[in-house]
């Protein structure tokens, strides 16, 4: 079986954020950072090169795959902010319609800039998520 290519490693999350170009971005990336330890209690973590990831799980699909991901997590993308979210959880679509400005595609939010979204759904769409994937894999 192939091993993850994403998983959690031991670099620097600030130098890897602090390295961010656009400095909107990179703000925005920190309050972020502040926003997933509030929620989760867990500290940030780099997953691969380019994911800040929160927490962890243990999953095993039905093929026997099997590993380790991040509870929730994020990455600073040239085009955006990558918010990743499962496609399923309850009230998903009810919140995204609230959240303000952003794009989706499958398990991704991609958000600009944060001024664009109402920080209140962010932070509920967050503990929606851990909720579902903790139903899932517990």
């Amino acid at each position: 079986m192939s091993k993850n290519k994403t998983t959690e490693t031991n670099a620097s999350v600030s130098d890897f954020l602090n390295a961010v170009k656009d400095e909107t971005k990179r703000a925005d990336s920190f309050k972020l950072v502040e926003l997933f330890e509030s929620i989760t209690g867990s500290p940030a973590k780099l997953w691969g090169p380019s994911i800040v990831g929160f927490g962890s799980y243990h999953y095993k699909y039905e093929s026997g795959r099997e590993g380790e991901a991040p509870l929730v997590a994020f990455s600073p993308r040239a085009a955006a902010l990558t918010v990743y979210l499962s496609t399923s959880f309850d009230q998903r679509e009810e919140l995204l319609s609230q959240l303000g400005k952003y794009k989706t595609e499958k398990g991704c939010i991609y958000i600009k800039r944060l001024s664009e979204v109402n920080l209140d759904v962010l932070e509920e769409l967050i503990i929606k998520q851990i909720e579902h994937t903790q139903q899932l894999y517990n």
